[in-house]
């Protein structure tokens, strides 16, 4: 199977996968199929747990909504991205590498807002013992990590620096529940992976840095939405005003991270010494997206063109909406 398969076989099977995306959606949002028929607005978020749920709802922001939220939880951002481009949600929180893959397989999505935290979360880790010493001493190692996703991306930049190529390494595709039991059951070598992954592996499994994407990785994630929600001025209206939401959550969690700590524990299960640890690291505080992120995501998506990841270039800003920045610079304000 190729790199495309992924993203694809949704948009090609129209009558199995496409309906089964929309049918979990609303399974995981707890929501009817006839929540929106009353005429009341409905923005379909896609959520990954204890991430932007947690924070608005932390930051006290989920009150006095003009519309509803419904929430639809994903591993990652790559199967997020498959039921936006397919309109099963409107919007929804990833990383700073899928986009870039379903930028490159045409998929119907807009990146319409940034963030930006410290890059060091996404890091490669080894198991306790490892005789590996440094970035160049993957060369032929087994690394789990979930295709299309920020640590993707890391690794790909990392072993760059250290002379290597992702075809030097041995990547074993796996999602991050699954990566965590390879990796402490050590059938992988390394796992490349984000907060708050880093800090469960570290606290609980013993776990080693030996490298990190400070310095290398740019630390972005992106608010990205469906082409069609886009089309639809009642959306992009409900869209610009959880935009600001989050925004205001994002700096909130920043200024009260005990608090926010504490809610992540609740939300996911993780110990709450692992999700101080993920959140002392840093959080992600809404960034503009101007023509410096434009350009670093590019340079990002260049690299895998080149490392033969992708099969030809791909243009991020044909992929962008600047629309909503001036709204949620006001909002900040």
């Amino acid at each position: 199977m190729n790199w495309r398969d992924d993203w694809l076989t949704l948009l090609r099977d129209k009558r199995t996968r496409l309906a089964g995306v929309i049918v979990s959606a609303l399974l995981l949002s707890g929501c009817a199929p006839g929540a929106a028929e009353s005429g009341e607005l409905v923005l379909k978020v896609g959520d990954q747990k204890g991430n932007s749920q947690s924070l608005l709802s932390a930051a006290g922001l989920l009150k006095d909504l003009p519309y509803k939220i419904e929430w639809s939880t994903f591993t990652s951002g790559p199967p997020l991205l498959e039921a936006a481009s397919a309109a099963a949600i409107d919007l929804g929180g990833v990383g700073n590498t899928p986009p870039i893959f379903a930028a490159a397989a045409n998929a119907k999505i807009t990146v319409v807002a940034a963030a930006q935290g410290d890059a060091s979360s996404d890091a490669i880790l080894v198991p306790e013992g490892s005789p590996l010493t440094d970035a160049g001493s993957l060369r032929g190692k087994q690394i789990a990590v979930a295709k299309g996703s920020s640590a993707h991306g890391s690794l790909l930049l990392v072993l760059q620096r250290a002379g290597l190529q992702l075809s030097d390494v041995k990547p074993v595709f796996l999602a991050p529940a699954e990566a965590y039991a390879a990796f402490t059951q050590k059938r992988v070598d390394a796992w490349a992976v984000w907060d708050p992954y880093t800090s469960q592996a570290l606290l609980e499994a013993k776990a080693r840095v030996l490298v990190d994407g400070a310095g290398v990785a740019n630390g972005y994630s992106f608010q990205v939405a469906s082409r069609a929600a886009l089309t639809d001025s009642r959306k992009t209206g409900a869209i610009k005003d959880y935009l600001s939401r989050l925004a205001k959550a994002q700096r909130w969690s920043d200024a009260h991270r005990p608090e926010r700590a504490k809610t992540w524990a609740e939300e996911t299960g993780l110990s709450l010494p692992v999700a101080t640890a993920a959140v002392d690291r840093g959080v992600d505080l809404y960034v503009p997206l101007d023509a410096g992120v434009i350009k670093s995501e590019q340079e990002l998506a260049d690299a895998f063109t080149a490392a033969k990841v992708l099969p030809g270039k791909v243009n991020f800003a044909e992929f962008v909406d600047t629309r909503f920045d001036a709204d949620t610079q006001t909002a900040l304000k």
